[in-house]
């Protein structure tokens, strides 16, 4: 099923690579125009190449979702660049793969300040300009550590469920706040996806399909692609009439 964005403009953050280069493809190809924002300008640059290539309009913009003066620089040239904002996909986030013993205050702030604080300010930024269309629609990109712990190395981290539960919540409170200027918020809460996201994980690994065929009711691994779908209709008007959900991609995971 492929939905209908001609004529739209979406500002994708984490656009460089995995789940943020899949989604700027998807929407391209479906007819909007796409920045790709990324604190790597290179990959952010070849996700607009792959954009371009299948027929789309994109731009590439570098900006550390941390720092406002930066975000407010990548919309001025989207802005520039195709003169109106109608979707946010809020995507950029990272993970360290450390205990709670081993957690330092420095990986704490690092993880809660891009996964969580990031968000804030992205959308605060953005939605006045794609309330300045008439409204249009967010996308909080979550995943289901937002909901359940999931420790497959005898230790989970802490801190990103932590950052993944406050996107859950805030994307609730955003859709309160901005309904009131035709803005939906929603968020995609991925499970396990074949990216490069964890570091030095293979999730397609049999040690990996091991552990996962315990939850999983679908029994593969997601791929980027899949949760593209996903945020691809919560942005379409198809879902005009949905705001403040959680939707989980996940294979099943959070049925057990």
């Amino acid at each position: 099923m492929s939905f209908d964005h001609s004529g739209r403009v979406a500002f994708v953050t984490g656009a460089g690579s995995g789940i943020g280069r899949a989604i700027s493809r998807r929407l391209g190809g479906e007819g909007a125009a796409v920045a790709c924002v990324d604190v790597d300008a290179e990959g952010a640059t070849e996700t607009v190449r792959l954009v371009e290539q299948a027929g789309g309009r994109a731009l590439a913009a570098r900006a550390d979702v941390r720092v406002r003066a930066e975000i407010e620089t990548a919309l001025g040239a989207a802005l520039s660049a195709f003169g109106r904002l109608d979707y946010l996909v809020n995507n950029a986030g990272l993970v360290t793969m450390s205990s709670l013993d081993d957690l330092t205050e420095a990986e704490w702030d690092l993880v809660l300040d891009v996964n969580l604080k990031g968000f804030f300010l992205v959308a605060q930024t953005v939605a006045p300009a794609i309330a300045a269309t008439g409204g249009g629609a967010v996308v909080n990109l979550s995943t289901i550590e937002s909901e359940v712990v999931v420790s497959s190395q005898g230790f989970c981290q802490v801190h990103y469920n932590a950052s993944k539960g406050g996107v859950r919540m805030l994307t609730k409170a955003l859709a309160v706040e901005l309904g009131r200027k035709n803005i939906r918020v929603n968020a995609v809460a991925p499970g396990p996806i074949a990216t490069g996201f964890i570091p030095g994980g293979d999730p397609r690994s049999p040690e990996a399909m091991e552990f996962m065929s315990q939850r999983l009711v679908i029994k593969r691994v997601g791929e980027p692609e899949d949760v593209a779908a996903a945020v691809s209709f919560l942005l379409s008007d198809e879902a005009s009439f949905i705001t403040g959900v959680q939707l989980p991609v996940d294979g099943g995971w959070l049925t057990r």
